[in-house]
């Protein structure tokens, strides 16, 4: 089982007035307030704010970020928040395998930064584990990274203004 990193990477400042927007999959409901929990509690540290839409499984969450259109402009970053639980079946492999590739899909034509947070586990278990720990758990580190990625594009933006 891979650890918790170490590594610096997180936001070096603040985050004010960016508006995050959160794409949470409720499928597993006690996993998915897991990892909100520690979303909305990175997200409001860094003096940012959040929208929220629900889904209801991992393969939506792209779907969504794909469908802002011209409301993409509302928003300075994504998170995305989410879990797959291994079956019995091929199942899992393409949903955990088309989830990510569609995110990245859409957040390269969004140009939004996007954390995320789509948990793939064997088990319950493992992803409450992932979830659980508020800003310390996946949710805080999406939303993290996504802050991070919100305050590079800030700074590229500065050379060219």
């Amino acid at each position: 089982m891979a650890g918790k990193g170490t590594g610096g990477g997180g936001p070096e400042g603040r985050v004010e007035g960016a508006n995050i927007l959160i794409i949470e999959a409720r499928y597993y409901e006690d996993i998915a307030d897991e990892l909100l929990a520690g979303a909305v509690a990175e997200i409001e540290a860094a003096g940012a704010r959040y929208e929220r839409i629900a889904v209801p499984g991992a393969l939506e969450i792209p779907q969504v970020l794909a469908m802002t259109g011209d409301a993409v402009f509302e928003f300075d970053g994504v998170v995305a928040l989410g879990c797959v639980v291994r079956g019995e079946t091929s199942h899992y492999d393409i949903v955990v395998n088309n989830a990510n590739h569609w995110l990245y899909e859409a957040a390269e034509e969004t140009g939004l930064p996007v954390g995320n947070a789509i948990l793939t586990v064997d088990t319950k278990e493992q992803a409450l584990a992932r979830a659980r720990g508020g800003r310390d758990g996946k949710g805080g580190d999406a939303a993290r990274a996504c802050l991070r990625l919100i305050e590079i594009r800030r700074q590229f933006e500065e050379r060219v203004t």
